[in-house]
């Protein structure tokens, strides 16, 4: 039997166990026991503790925190931006994914934003080139915008791109 998820806010105590997860769900080797890693089009660091309070400290955000056991399995950042609501920072266990985590994490997300902040509709930014990453959110109602970003090279707050192409795309889902 699966042990129930809790769903929380996170705390500053919370920032270290934080940091880890979100680097092991997408950088280095650990990362690669999960199928989000980004080890390929990125090296370096994913977060830093800095990042990671900043996003529990702004009172507009909320990083939500998932535990099973006791233990954090999971995370994503929510931003309120008006009418709609910023999804980031999503990050399963790699040892977790592809066990339909993921599916129950931004529903209880969605839910959230829409009953909190009351907004209509979800925003989130992806790297381009993450086809399958794009292709399971469309699967959960998110719409490709066309809309893009520059990746921000040079800044290795961000990791280390290893290729030349990469640009962020805004997925947008109605919540109404």
């Amino acid at each position: 039997m699966t042990a129930a998820l809790t769903f929380r806010d996170a705390v500053p105590e919370d920032v270290d166990a934080l940091v880890a997860l979100i680097e092991s769900a997408y950088r280095g080797d650990s990362s690669r026991a999960g199928w989000t890693t980004e080890a390929d089009i990125l090296q370096g660091q994913r977060t830093d503790p800095d990042g990671v309070l900043t996003v529990i400290k702004d009172p507009d955000s909320r990083l939500l925190t998932v535990e099973r056991d006791g233990t954090i399995v999971a995370c994503c950042q929510l931003e309120h931006r008006g009418e709609a609501a910023y999804f980031g920072m999503f990050a399963v266990s790699p040892a977790l994914q592809g066990a339909g985590l993921g599916k129950q994490i931004i529903a209880e997300a969605e839910r959230r934003v829409r009953e909190v902040w009351g907004v209509r509709a979800m925003q989130m930014t992806v790297i381009s080139v993450r086809e399958e990453l794009i292709a399971w959110y469309e699967r959960r109602g998110y719409r490709r915008t066309g809309e893009m970003s520059p990746f921000p090279y040079g800044d290795e707050r961000f990791g280390v791109p290893q290729r030349d192409d990469l640009q962020f795309e805004l997925l947008v889902k109605p919540l109404v």
